[in-house]
């Protein structure tokens, strides 16, 4: 329905203003401004204002203007396939709709997910039945590529890569999407192909081989240059990365510490500013950044701990995601131990939906709550991303 047809009924055909007093098109610049978490208290309004929220017209006068607002994507273990989104400004989770390619039989694992050219990318990874009884049945490694346009609120198909491959390297440099290594079942040790994706042409293009192959490996964009960093890099004698200078297209090996956890695939965010930060998980949750003078990491402060109802004791958190939105750091969902003594006393598995979310800044870190993830997203973290609204 377009936006005039919206605004009249069928049988008199009477211009009914969107907002009385206002011309049509200030007040759907009004409307367009407000983020997405705001929708449904918007199309409760009226009939008028829920069919212009939902029109194609409403859609593409916020892709005209770029006013995607500001996301944080969320898919964990528990939610089958079922992202999740929040909205800062409202302080308010919606689920996004299912995709057709997201099959509810298969857990998707090892992929990569990243915000660019305002949309969602969700880029490779294995897919494994969920029936535990099938643990024989090797999993799907893709190179499926899946997009969701926040204006139009639905998932699209995108150009594939050239390799399918799961647990890989991946970064946004220069608007691109830059992946490296991983592993399929051609290359169950790792891959040294390497490919960049332009979301302007929906264009996959080969990049020069890495030296070594990679797998179970973070991608990093720092100072202009994509690092590939391995599970091994700041766990042992082995502090070598490998690094792609997009000026001469050539890969070389560098010496550096980086000190990761052993889930750095969630432990690293880099700050709109150029600042990097990681979470160190070894006998405590600490989070550090880089100075990008010297590269040398200091200590920021703790992560919180997790303080149950009707449990005194303080937990620490495991499996949790870390994202930064909005020049703020967030700690989303994970899982704790929580000790039972009744019977002859175990351990319980508690899956969390906890959103704490501090300014790094700011010293000491001062933690606060926000609104818990909705329904069904609780637990571990598979991937998270953000989605910064730029406004002039």
């Amino acid at each position: 329905m377009s936006m005039s047809s919206a605004f009249h009924t069928c049988e008199e055909y009477v211009h009914q203003p969107i907002i009385p007093g206002l011309p049509d098109d200030v007040a759907l610049r009004c409307l367009a401004m407000v983020s997405h978490g705001h929708h449904g208290r918007l199309e409760a309004v009226s009939k008028g204002w829920r069919d212009l929220i939902r029109s194609s017209d409403y859609a593409c006068y916020k892709a005209k203007e770029g006013w995607c607002g500001n996301w944080l994507f969320v898919l964990t273990e528990q939610s089958n396939n079922q992202w999740v989104a929040y909205d800062p400004e409202a302080d308010r989770w919606h689920p996004l709709p299912k995709s057709s390619k997201h099959n509810g039989d298969l857990h998707h694992f090892g992929f990569s997910c990243v915000c660019v050219n305002n949309k969602l990318l969700v880029i490779g990874g294995s897919y494994a039945p969920n029936d535990l009884s099938l643990p024989h049945q090797k999993p799907l490694i893709t190179d499926h590529v899946l997009q969701f346009d926040p204006f139009n609120n639905e998932w699209k198909s995108m150009a594939r890569m050239q390799t399918p491959r799961s647990h890989f390297a991946c970064s946004i440099i220069s608007g691109k999407v830059f992946v490296a290594g991983g592993r399929n079942l051609s290359c169950p040790r790792g891959l040294v192909l390497a490919e960049v994706y332009d979301p302007l042409t929906d264009k996959w293009e080969e990049l020069p081989p890495m030296p070594n192959p990679q797998m179970d490996c973070l991608g990093l964009s720092y100072k202009g240059k994509f690092h590939i960093l391995s599970d091994q890099v700041g766990l042992s004698e082995i502090n070598a990365s490998q690094v792609f200078d997009l000026s001469n297209k050539t890969w070389c090996i560098i010496e550096d510490i980086w000190p990761f956890s052993r889930a750095m695939q969630f432990s690293v965010q880099v700050m709109g500013d150029g600042r990097v930060y990681t979470v160190i998980d070894w006998g405590e949750s600490l989070i550090k950044a880089r100075d990008s003078d010297n590269g040398e990491w200091y200590n920021v402060g703790a992560l919180p701990p997790v303080i149950l109802p009707n449990h005194t004791r303080a937990l620490e958190a495991f499996g949790y995601g870390f994202a930064t939105l909005k020049e703020e750091l967030y700690v989303l969902g994970g899982k704790v131990l929580k000790w039972e003594e009744a019977g002859n006393g175990r351990f319980d598995i508690v899956r969390l939906a906890l959103v704490r979310i501090c300014n790094p800044v700011v010293r000491p870190l001062n933690w606060k709550a926000a609104k818990p993830m909705c329904e069904p997203a609780c637990g571990s973290v598979l991937g998270c991303a953000s989605l910064e609204e730029e406004r002039n």
